[in-house]
């Protein structure tokens, strides 16, 4: 008789969850409407910007407190310049032609956004779909160019999490503050 492994579950309803408040505070954020996204690209609506930025920080913040405190382990995935550029291109043009990020296409077709359903799912199945058919010719190609490991900042610099950390939240935040400050 075989006994099956307890599978844990733990992490996924954590996804879930974060996913969850992710998409909720999004939409509250009204980042999933496209004139907001379109403001952001035109650069007269920082919205999604300031949103972002928060994000980050909080992100930020709470990995590395829970990295000192012991309850986690960092285990970035391995990078290249080629696969930034290569992405980013990717991005950026599904971004700009359709206005909408994965993320907030998902709000955008939680909201019931048409374009987003129709044009971003499709398109995000098109990109996919794209790049898995590449990827065999370009693995050992451009995606290796520039490569610089599973390296975070701090390691990168050789210094404790924290003299990256503190810096860069300073920046984030006096941006923040700039920001609103400006009424952008």
């Amino acid at each position: 008789m075989n006994k099956q492994k307890n599978s844990n579950y733990s992490p996924l309803i954590w996804g879930l969850l974060f996913g969850i408040i992710f998409g909720f505070l999004l939409q509250k954020g009204e980042v999933t409407k496209y004139n907001v996204i379109i403001g952001q690209l035109l650069l007269e609506d920082f919205t999604v910007v300031k949103i972002m930025l928060s994000a980050v920080l909080t992100g930020m913040l709470g990995i590395y407190f829970m990295k000192t405190m012991g309850w986690v382990t960092l285990h970035p995935k391995p990078g290249s310049v080629g696969m930034s550029i290569i992405g980013g291109l990717i991005f950026g043009v599904g971004f700009a032609v359709l206005g909408y990020c994965p993320g907030t296409i998902a709000g955008a077709v939680g909201n019931g956004f048409l374009d987003a359903l129709i044009g971003g799912l499709i398109g995000i199945i098109a990109g996919a779909g794209l790049y898995a058919s590449l990827y065999p010719k370009i693995r050992n190609g451009i995606l290796k160019k520039g490569e610089f490991g599973t390296v975070t900042l701090p390691e990168l610099l050789k210094v404790n999490d924290w003299i990256v950390v503190i810096p860069a939240t300073a920046i984030i935040l006096l941006i923040l503050y700039w920001l609103e400050s400006a009424g952008l």
